[in-house]
């Protein structure tokens, strides 16, 4: 199997994959040219922009989700993940595994843990020893143990323990959504996301309410804006790509057409035509869709997408912004959005 149909098909996760290294920018080579693949061993693991502890956190990525190591400093591993990102880990975070093992990782029955927090335990009993942590959205491997109330779960390294089996589900794979910043490349849209699976994506992010802003998280140790939606969208069987700037490409552009004049305070300051002004974005928008700020376009800068949320319905959203909230995006009203006038763009996915 070559590295093509390798990413091709782990975890069913993308459908005509390249390489990720191929989707970055060119990276150290390993040893003898041939990329190595790796698994994510931690409950969360934290990718930096640079080989140093001190360096700015880019993302985080979840246990169970298979990378590719692209160089390394020291016990420090660049790897590439299929967000796709970039970044810097250190080795205690993956387990490399060699082609064979791979393919033996893709064919093994997996579960994701459903919870937003718990444990693997060394036998059936809470107060038994832990192995690790987990976090909602991570994948294990079946073990052969299963019991009315626990099943035997098996890490990337190959540690063996037991998770609650109300808190855990089969996995089957991801469903990717195909996104291109010339929306022309890509074929008429279909969406294959029902209304059901839009109201469970709204419940995942709303189980993370007050989860404090993370800058790079994408987990319920934290998360940023398009961190909360992509883990809400992930917990529910669809892969989305990292970052609000990715994300606002993907699903089908409902109009917004907002006045770039109300990103003055000036134009602001005359609540009733701002009022009517958000009412109006808001009008053909359903539960369930993105929505995007940032700052429209300019003669001399394209437009910049800076943040992103989920559409609750009744002009309200679910979003991280200092912590994850829900707020309105109606001026007047008491949870209103003090970015509100920032709606730039939205996407039915």
């Amino acid at each position: 199997m070559n590295i093509k149909s390798i990413f091709a098909t782990l975890l069913l996760m993308l459908s005509g994959a390249v390489s990720f290294a191929q989707q970055t920018a060119q990276g150290d080579s390993p040893e003898n040219g041939k990329p190595k693949m790796a698994v994510v061993e931690l409950s969360t693991v934290y990718m930096r922009v640079s080989p140093d502890y001190e360096s700015s956190l880019e993302t985080q990525e979840l246990m169970g989700t298979v990378v590719e190591i692209v160089g390394s400093s020291g016990y420090w591993r660049e790897i590439v993940s299929p967000q796709p990102y970039k970044a810097w880990c250190t080795d205690k975070g993956i387990v490399p595994m060699s082609e064979q093992e791979i393919q033996e990782y893709v064919k093994a029955p997996k579960l994701m843990f459903t919870g937003l927090y718990g444990h693997i335990y060394s036998s059936k009993s809470t107060c038994s020893q832990t192995i690790c942590d987990l976090v909602g959205g991570d994948i294990l491997r079946q073990g052969g143990d299963v019991s009315h109330k626990w099943i035997e779960v098996v890490t990337p390294s190959g540690k063996k323990g037991f998770v609650q089996k109300e808190l855990l589900k089969e996995f089957s794979g991801f469903r990717s959504l195909q996104w291109s910043k010339n929306r022309d490349e890509l074929p008429e849209y279909q969406s294959f996301i029902s209304d059901k699976d839009k109201e469970r994506i709204i419940g995942s992010a709303m189980q993370l309410l007050g989860v404090p802003y993370l800058w790079g998280g994408m987990s319920p140790k934290g998360v940023d804006c398009s961190g909360l939606v992509r883990w809400a969208c992930l917990m529910n069987g669809i892969l989305l790509p990292r970052n609000a700037s990715q994300q606002v490409f993907c699903g089908k552009e409902i109009p917004v057409d907002a006045d770039p004049a109300y990103w003055d305070e000036d134009a602001r300051g005359n609540q009733a035509a701002f009022k009517e002004e958000m009412q109006r974005r808001i009008s053909k928008l359903k539960r369930g869709d993105l929505l995007f700020f940032g700052t429209p376009a300019t003669a001399e800068k394209g437009r910049r997408i800076t943040h992103v949320g989920i559409y609750t319905g009744n002009g309200k959203m679910i979003h991280s912004s200092h912590l994850v909230r829900v707020n309105s995006l109606v001026p007047d009203e008491a949870d209103y959005y003090e970015n509100a006038h920032r709606l730039l763009a939205a996407v039915r996915l």
